[in-house]
């Protein structure tokens, strides 16, 4: 459950997740188009 509660439903919330051991998302190019691939598509 989360602690975090947003309760205007017009407004604009920013959300960021801390993750242990992303690099290898960002210096592995096999990731790094993956995460590109699913980008493009949410465009």
């Amino acid at each position: 459950m989360s602690a975090y509660k947003f309760n205007d439903p017009l407004g604009y919330y920013f959300v960021t997740f801390t993750v242990v051991e992303w690099v290898d998302v960002f210096s592995r190019d096999v990731y790094k188009e993956i995460v590109i691939d699913s980008l493009k598509y949410c465009q």
